[in-house]
């Protein structure tokens, strides 16, 4: 069965009666929601995830935990529901921090925060989307360069919030 997604509008307000099919083209004055989560540990360490190498970016790092928010999901919930099942990490104390948006893709991208205390080796990886993941210091974070890592929306966002 398809996964369907609610239609927005560039305001980041739902369509009433529009649905999008994933896979299909988003029509023109129509966006589809991604929510994004960034972890941060107590510790001061960011959690990066490598993709899995069948996917667009295969190999690179990522620092979100993120997805498309299915219909009838509402962008807080998406990003609890990504970051469980891309991480294993659950948490309802997520901030958001920022939104963008890609006229280019027709992608609405709502931006989280998530600060945990969690056991630093009990991430568990959703397979088919990444294979590894290392916990790593703001600097290192911020030393990764485009070869390898691309993420770079969310690292703008934590830079300019100083977080």
């Amino acid at each position: 069965m398809a996964e369907l997604w609610d239609a927005y509008d560039r305001d980041f307000t739902k369509i009433q009666g529009k649905t999008l099919v994933r896979g299909l083209p988003v029509p023109e004055g129509c966006y589809h929601l991604v929510c994004e989560v960034c972890v941060k540990h107590t510790d001061g360490t960011y959690l990066i995830m490598k993709r899995d190498p069948n996917k667009t970016h295969g190999g690179k790092w990522e620092l979100t935990a993120g997805g498309s928010a299915i219909q009838g999901e509402e962008p807080y919930f998406c990003a609890v529901r990504e970051l469980r099942e891309e991480t294993g990490i659950t948490s309802d104390s997520l901030t958001e921090i920022g939104r963008v948006i890609r006229d280019d893709n027709r992608t609405l991208y709502v931006e989280y925060f998530c600060v945990t205390s969690c056991d630093k080796n009990s991430v568990v990886l959703q397979e088919g989307e990444t294979v590894d993941y290392k916990w790593i210091t703001r600097e290192e974070l911020f030393a990764l360069t485009e070869e390898t890592f691309i993420t770079r929306r969310m690292t703008k966002i934590m830079s300019e919030m100083g977080i």
